[in-house]
C-alpha cells in the first residue's frame, strides 16, 4: 500500500520587491500543499521574513517539491522553516525538493531552514540553484540528520543526494555536491563522516573578499560539539560542520553569520522569531 501512495507535486514561487524602502512579497504563487505563511518584519521593514511550510509535515518517495525564489533590485529576504524536514522512506522512488533562487542586484537573500532528518531507506535529492546578479548577495545552509538517532535508527540503506550551485552574472562561483549511501563504509571512514551523523554545509557569495580580520573572527569559533571549519575563496566563504547535533551545527552557523552579516548584507544579525516559538 504505500509504494502505491500517490506522490505529493508542490511548487511555490514567490517575488520580494522594494517599494518604498521596504521589502515587499509582491507576488506569490503556489501548486500542491507548500505554501507560505505571512510575511514578517521583525527587524524593520528593510527585510521581509517569509516562513515556508509543507502541509504533510514529511516527504516521502516519489514526491517532489520546488521552490522558486526571486528578489528584485535591492529586495531583501529571510526564508526559513518551522520545523525540521523529515524524508520517509523511498519505496523505491527518489523523492526531491529544488530550489531555484534568482538574486537582483542590491538584493540579499538569507536560506536559513532547519535541519533536514533522512529516515533509513529514504532516497532524498535536495538541489539548489543560485543566481546572483553582481552586487547581490547569498547567504544559506542545510544541515542533514542521517537516521532518526535519537530512536535508535542509524541510515543503513537508502541515498542522500544535495547540490548547491551559484553562479554570479552568468558564470559559476560554486559547485558544491554530497552524495552519501546508506551503509557505505565512507559514513564510518576518518575520511568521509567518521561516524558522525550530522552535517552541514554553509556558503556566503558576499561583496568581493572578505577582509582578513573577519575571517580570523570566524576562524576562532567552533561549535559545542563536533567539528567546524571556515574556508575562504575569492568569492565563496564556505562553513562546514560534521558531529552529532543538528542544534549544534544551527547555533554554530549562526556564530558565523552573526559576524558576516554585517559585511555581506550591511545588518546585524537577527535570529528568525519562528525558531522560538
Amino acid at each position: 500500500m504505500a509504494a502505491s501512495r500517490t506522490a505529493w507535486k508542490a511548487e511555490l514561487s514567490l517575488v520580494f520587491r522594494r517599494a518604498a524602502g521596504r521589502s515587499v512579497l509582491a507576488e506569490r504563487r503556489h501548486e500542491g500543499p507548500l505554501v507560505v505563511q505571512k510575511p514578517l518584519y521583525p527587524e524593520g521593514s528593510g527585510v521581509c521574513h517569509a516562513v515556508l511550510v509543507h502541509a504533510p509535515g514529511g516527504i516521502a518517495g516519489g514526491d517532489a517539491l520546488t521552490v522558486n525564489l526571486s528578489l528584485e533590485r535591492d529586495a531583501r529576504a529571510l526564508i526559513t522553516t518551522p520545523s525540521a524536514t523529515k524524508w520517509y522512506k523511498a519505496d523505491g522512488r527518489r523523492a526531491r525538493q529544488d530550489g531555484h533562487f534568482r538574486v537582483a542586484a542590491g538584493g540579499v537573500l538569507e536560506w536559513l531552514p532547519l535541519e533536514t532528518i533522512v529516515f533509513d531507506e529514504a532516497d532524498a535529492a535536495i538541489q539548489s540553484r543560485v543566481a546572483l546578479e553582481d552586487g547581490a548577495a547569498y547567504a544559506g545552509w542545510e544541515i542533514a540528520c542521517l537516521g532518526r538517532r535519537a530512536s535508535g535508527e542509524v541510515f543503513s540503506r537508502g541515498a542522500l543526494l544535495q547540490t548547491l550551485e551559484i553562479s554570479r552574472a552568468g558564470r559559476l562561483i560554486w559547485n558544491d555536491r554530497i552524495a552519501l549511501a546508506g551503509g557505505d563504509r565512507l559514513l564510518s571512514s576518518p575520511a568521509g563522516m567518521a561516524g558522525r551523523h550530522v552535517a552541514g554545509a554553509m556558503a556566503i557569495a558576499g561583496p568581493g573578499a572578505l577582509p582578513s580580520e573577519l575571517l580570523e573572527q570566524c576562524r576562532t569559533l567552533s561549535p559545542a560539539e563536533g567539528e567546524g571549519g571556515v574556508t575562504a575563496l575569492p568569492e565563496i566563504i564556505s562553513v562546514r560542520y560534521l558531529g552529532g547535533s543538528a542544534e549544534h551545527a544551527k547555533n554554530y552557523f549562526e556564530s558565523i553569520r552573526r559576524v558576516l552579516r554585517p559585511w555581506y548584507a550591511a545588518l546585524q544579525a537577527h535570529r528568525p522569531r519562528i525558531w522560538d516559538s
